[in-house]
């Protein structure tokens, strides 16, 4: 009696499509957990490790591995860190540049008053201030509407075309785009937050005259509630501006990655 046998697979040819597997899946693993809206802790770490797995499937089959049969464990080690180190350096640095809402959203919370008023971030899992949490929603509802994940996910496939399994990336590149992202961040959120605070600056300053002329009137009931309402109606007369700020955030974002995902360590 025959034993049964799947015709065109071996031990060896199945040994290698898991390697394969294996290899290919590490980058995109790693940007999934890192980049925003994916690494929230509303977005189970099942979901993204099959969304991982789904995406690996339909590409694994056109990335060629180096001959791994011919490498020590510490080479093959390095290659696993460097596939893991390439993702995850993506997904920081547009951490990094979606930190400018939740930086200008701080800022105009201490401004109003009211940075006792925290609420769960869904990106952090921590307490954060309400307006910082709402930018930061809102920048992300942005970057989906614009397909900006699509356009990442789209770029870490393309990668392994330029960018082969067994070659690393150029981390000067890398730490200067983390650089120039970090004075994006701030650049933008203070654009972001000034019109917001300029007006708060003013309402401030009319409070201070008034109160200085009549003292008898109490600064905390009088101020803080017109402090209150002030904010919220430049938050949507700026509303506007706060948003093509944002998608510009996201072309830089997605312009940044693509010259970090082209820069090559030449050996």
């Amino acid at each position: 009696m025959n034993a049964l046998v799947f015709p065109g697979i071996d031990l060896t040819n199945l040994y290698q499509l898991v390697l394969t597997f294996f290899f290919s899946s590490l980058r995109i693993s790693a940007l999934l957990i890192s980049m925003p809206f994916f690494s929230t802790s509303f977005i189970p770490l099942q979901v993204r490790i099959v969304l991982s797995m789904c995406i690996t499937f339909f590409i694994f089959e056109t990335i060629k591995l180096p001959n791994l049969m011919e490498m020590s464990v510490l080479s093959i080690f390095i290659i696993i860190l460097a596939e893991i180190g390439l993702g995850l350096s993506v997904g920081f640095i547009l951490n990094i540049l979606f930190s400018a809402a939740s930086v200008s959203g701080e800022k105009i919370a201490s401004t109003a008053g009211l940075s006792m008023a925290n609420m769960i971030d869904p990106q952090s899992g921590g307490q954060t201030l309400v307006i910082s949490t709402v930018l930061s929603l809102f920048l992300i509802s942005i970057f989906l509407s614009l397909d900006g994940h699509l356009f990442l996910i789209k770029m870490i496939i393309e990668s392994y075309n330029y960018l082969p399994i067994g070659e690393s990336l150029n981390f000067r590149e890398v730490s200067d785009a983390g650089i120039f992202a970090f004075g994006r961040m701030l650049y933008l959120g203070s654009l972001i937050m000034l019109p917001v605070v300029g007006g708060m600056l003013l309402i401030n300053l009319a409070g201070g005259i008034i109160t200085r002329s009549a003292p008898t009137l109490n600064l905390f009931s009088f101020i803080f509630p017109i402090t209150l309402i002030g904010v919220f109606i430049f938050l949507y007369l700026a509303l506007g501006t706060i948003a093509n700020a944002f998608s510009d955030l996201v072309g830089i974002s997605i312009n940044l990655i693509d010259n970090v995902l082209h820069s090559k360590e030449y050996k």
